[in-house]
């Protein structure tokens, strides 16, 4: 039977300030950015102190392997090594797929740690696995939004902080869910050439990205049926050129405030860790911002080493591997 094994993709991050700058070349391909915009960067990662994005992911892995450990696999006397590959810093995709190569696996099943997809950037995630696959049969998991056990896992750290912030709020307070935005042009259908049919990206109609990511608020938001409102946003719009997907968390704070709103939970679901988003985003930055509103913003604990989300993602990659085997 064919050595089989798990890879797990995340965005990656880097240790320590002086990285940023080699860091953002990575993120934009190798295009220039300015000088202030890299510092304002390491700015926001001086006051976090660092990004723990790698290492928890590195946690996930752990806890995915066990779940796969107890499962029938385990069962037949398999076993299913979990690796970790990183797009934009150590340890890089590409190396960690010519290791695979090396250890002998020859079927591995693919997960980005990033549920919604956008053809955009999951498609650089499955790009950088291609490119080094060779012989090695992968079954890329191209989204996965809509697991019932990702949304439980959200759940599941909602519902205590929501309780809390509602007990001493008074009353039940509403949600504002998030998730990562995405510059207008990557997720939108380009223009038609004139005089002809609308070009859409590879699959059917336009990126799926934003639809996904409303799709798991809502989900989410199902399994807290208390919540008495809630509201959706996309957060840490980029610097770079063009507009970026909206609603933005800003202005959705200022029609929030204005509706009479005083206190509020913040539930990203987009992210599955802790890291610069989450740490300065939304801990630094947007509460920031609440409190000159006259809002009281509270976010729920990251899903980061959640058994629930091992359980999703350990059956993501049972379907893989199941699909590998036929």
């Amino acid at each position: 039977m064919a050595k089989r094994a798990v890879l797990l993709l995340a965005h990656g991050t880097p240790e320590t300030v002086e990285q940023i700058p080699e860091y953002l070349r990575n993120v934009v391909s190798g295009r220039p950015l300015p000088q202030a915009v890299i510092e304002e960067i390491q700015h926001r990662y001086a006051l976090i102190g660092r990004s723990p994005l790698t290492e928890i992911t590195m946690q996930q892995a752990r806890l995915v392997e066990a779940e796969l450990a107890e499962a029938e696999l385990a069962a037949q006397g398999l076993t299913v090594p979990v690796y970790v590959g990183m797009r934009n810093w150590r340890p890089y995709i590409p190396d960690v797929v010519r290791q695979m190569r090396a250890d002998g696996v020859e079927e591995a099943a693919v997960i980005c740690m990033a549920p919604q997809n956008s053809r955009t950037s999951v498609g650089l995630y499955r790009r950088a696995v291609q490119a080094e696959a060779g012989d090695l049969r992968i079954d890329f998991t191209e989204g996965w939004a809509d697991h019932p056990l990702l949304a439980a896992a959200f759940a599941e750290r909602l519902r205590p902080a929501w309780s809390k912030l509602s007990a001493e709020a008074g009353h039940p307070v509403p949600v504002l869910f998030t998730a990562h935005s995405v510059p207008t042009r990557t997720v939108e259908p380009p223009a038609a050439p004139e005089g002809g049919q609308p070009r859409l990206w590879p699959g059917e109609g336009a990126d799926p990205y934003a639809q996904e990511a409303r799709h798991t608020a809502e989900l989410v938001a199902a399994l807290v049926p208390e919540i008495p409102q809630w509201w959706f946003a996309f957060q840490s719009q980029g610097a770079s050129g063009g507009p970026w997907i909206g609603p933005s968390v800003e202005e959705t704070l200022d029609s929030i405030a204005a509706s009479g709103v005083k206190s509020l939970i913040l539930q990203p679901i987009g992210f599955l860790c802790d890291h610069v988003e989450i740490l300065f985003d939304v801990d630094i930055l947007f509460r920031k911002y609440a409190v000159q509103l006259g809002l009281r913003l509270e976010r729920p604990e990251s899903l980061n080493a959640s058994v629930t989300l091992a359980r999703a993602v350990a059956d993501l990659a049972r379907s893989g591997l199941a699909r590998l085997a036929n």
